[in-house]
């Protein structure tokens, strides 16, 4: 018989098992923390306690360090640890705001009566309940729901805050939503990194959005890893965010990095929300990135150090006194050093003697139409050479020719993707985002939904070439009664197009498209219909009916701060005040008076 042999994954699991159990005996865990940012202030909110052991053992990774917990029973001693250690390290360091603590279902439904989330032991650290966020990871595959419903119960009313982490990617995530109403809900990564190109992902978060805003849970971004995915989830109107791009893990509560997406415009609003779904939106700000300026009086040999040190520094901006007055272009000045003892002659003197002195100064919220515009009508150097981003007439940063035009191509990209293919109108998708918008910026605007009346009978008397002409025609006249810089025109599909103004004289404009559609229609019907003020048909039992000439009704919604939460609100509103316009004989105007806006901004 062959003698049995001792299984070496179990003997590999035993040394680590020990290898944990000296780990928890002698605490020898060793926190992190990363911060979590508010949106609206670029402030820390929060931060998320992690855990790291031992560097010199495989059990320094977190992924490593819960494995083998889990194989050799140790999961709560360490998820106790854990948080004990955290809470800690966090009260030692009293950074503000609040900590976010990792613990599994098993855990959460135990802690109600064990540390670390016993009263006495959190007011020991010198905490309070308010300041901890316990966040429930969805590390098992099954658990005892009503024990969970219990325990969050039992922790909200001590003064505990509840997060569901890693919305997306666990089993039972939205189901677990529904029944335990977190406080805070951070959605997966996986569905925030990319999302910048992925619509399939940013449907998703506005769909996480809208499930948020109606069980009151906040949510967070995690996985901020670019300026792209930062810039659409700003523009999304999700709370709060976290990644490297803002904050890498660390054992020192630092102050999270002053990202230029992040700061408030005059206004208090975010430089990259205005105007959400207009390509109007994006602007000088979102293309730029913070470059550590030199004066006019660094030394040459220095500015040429920056630019060996650092491949990727194209552009170096010269600034005095906190405004930009020049700058030095990598390739121009590099070629200019590597001329014969050039370094030997200039290295010591001041670099303003070889900046460009007139460079292009943008304020961080022009538009990149404007800006594009600027180029195009000065300098063609600035496509190589760069921009320099100011606020308030201060330096904040660099732009580049290149990111201008990859920014271009992409807002051309997604128009023709969204777009009304017969009138290459924005569709749908932008017409819920940009809503949802001036929503979110707490602007009052107007919605006019305009639909073609008797458009049906007047395909099929005519033909549909007549009819896309005729639609196109209307598409055209609605787009000439908009203030380019403060309306929104859309084509939802078929003959209903929705106006979005923020004009004062908005009345004045749609009455004129009445005016001007009743004259210019004429074009698209014959004489002998004309003549007889209208056109027949047959209907499905044969009897002639004569239908009235196309004309358009626009049902219009003044729409008040904090009167409609989402699109979809405004949509049915529009739609009723739609229907009511249609009541009437001809090309009519409705107004639902019941909440007209406030005076538009300036």
């Amino acid at each position: 018989m062959q003698s049995e042999q001792e299984d070496p994954a179990r003997s590999m699991f035993d040394v680590l098992g020990s290898d944990l159990q000296r780990i928890l005996t002698q605490r020898q865990l060793f926190p992190l923390f990363q911060p979590i940012l508010d949106t609206r202030t670029g402030a820390a909110f929060g931060f998320e306690g992690l855990i790291r052991g031992p560097s010199d053992t495989v059990l320094h990774s977190p992924l490593n360090l819960f494995n083998v917990a889990r194989q050799v029973g140790l999961t709560p001693e360490l998820e106790e640890a854990c948080c004990q250690t955290l809470m800690r390290a966090f009260a030692q360091q009293a950074p503000g705001g609040r900590l976010f603590l990792n613990v599994g279902p098993a855990f959460f439904t135990r802690s109600t009566h064990l540390a670390p989330f016993r009263m006495d032991e959190v007011l020991g650290y010198g905490l309070r309940p308010d300041q901890i966020v316990i966040e429930l990871t969805e590390s098992e595959p099954t658990f005892d729901t009503e024990a969970l419903l219990r325990a969050a119960e039992h922790f909200r009313a001590l003064g505990f805050t509840i997060a569901l982490d890693d919305l997306g990617e666990g089993f039972a995530s939205l189901k677990l939503w529904s029944e335990l109403r977190p406080d805070f809900v951070k959605i997966d990564k996986h569905f925030v990194q990319g999302v910048s190109f992925d619509p399939v992902k940013q449907q998703f978060l506005r769909s996480i959005r809208d499930l948020a805003a109606g069980t009151g849970a906040r949510v967070v971004a995690e996985g901020i890893e670019t300026e792209a995915d930062l810039s659409v989830v700003l523009e999304l109107g999700l709370e709060f965010v976290q990644g490297y791009l803002l904050g890498r893990p660390a054992p020192t509560i630092l102050a999270p990095l002053s990202h230029p997406l992040l700061r408030k415009g005059q206004d208090g609003k975010h430089p990259s929300l205005s105007g959400f779904g207009n390509q109007s939106r994006v602007t000088a700000g979102r293309l730029m990135r913070p470059v550590v300026p030199v004066s006019p009086l660094t030394a040459v040999g220095h500015v040429a150090e920056r630019f060996t040190a650092d491949p990727a520094l194209t552009t170096l901006p010269v600034v005095h006194n906190g405004q930009p007055v020049g700058l030095l272009n990598r390739y121009a000045f590099l070629d200019l050093m590597a001329r014969p003892f050039a370094l030997d002659l200039h290295g010591k003197k001041n670099c303003e003697k070889f900046m460009e002195p007139h460079p292009l100064v943008v304020d961080h919220g022009t538009t990149i139409q404007e800006l594009s515009q600027l180029i195009v009508d000065s300098d063609p150097r600035h496509i190589l050479f760069g921009f320099l981003v100011t606020q308030d007439g201060q330096y904040e940063g660099v732009g580049s020719g290149q990111e201008l035009m990859r920014e271009i191509t992409r807002l051309q990209i997604q128009a023709a993707r969204y777009a009304n293919p017969l009138t290459l109108l924005p569709g749908n998708v932008p017409i819920h985002e940009h809503l949802d918008g001036l929503l979110g910026q707490g602007f009052p605007f107007v919605v006019g939904y305009c639909d073609l009346d008797y458009f049906k009978p007047y395909n099929d008397v005519y033909g549909y070439r007549k009819g896309d002409e005729l639609i196109q025609w209307a598409a055209r006249v609605f787009q000439e009664a908009c203030d380019p810089n403060l309306d929104f025109l859309g084509h939802i599909g078929g003959d209903d197009f929705v106006l979005v103004m923020r004009s004062e004289d908005w009345q004045a404009r749609l009455e004129g498209i009445l005016t001007r559609f009743t004259a210019g229609r004429e074009i698209f019907f014959l004489a002998s219909d004309l003549e007889r003020g209208g056109y027949e048909t047959e209907d499905r039992k044969g009897k002639t009916v004569l239908h009235p000439l196309v004309s358009v009704s626009i049902g219009v919604l003044p729409v008040s701060p904090g009167a409609y939460a989402t699109h979809r609100e405004i949509s049915t509103a529009a739609s009723h005040a739609k229907k009511l316009a249609k009541g009437f004989e001809g090309s009519a105007l409705f107004i639902e008076r019941r909440a007209l806006p406030l005076k538009q901004p300036a």
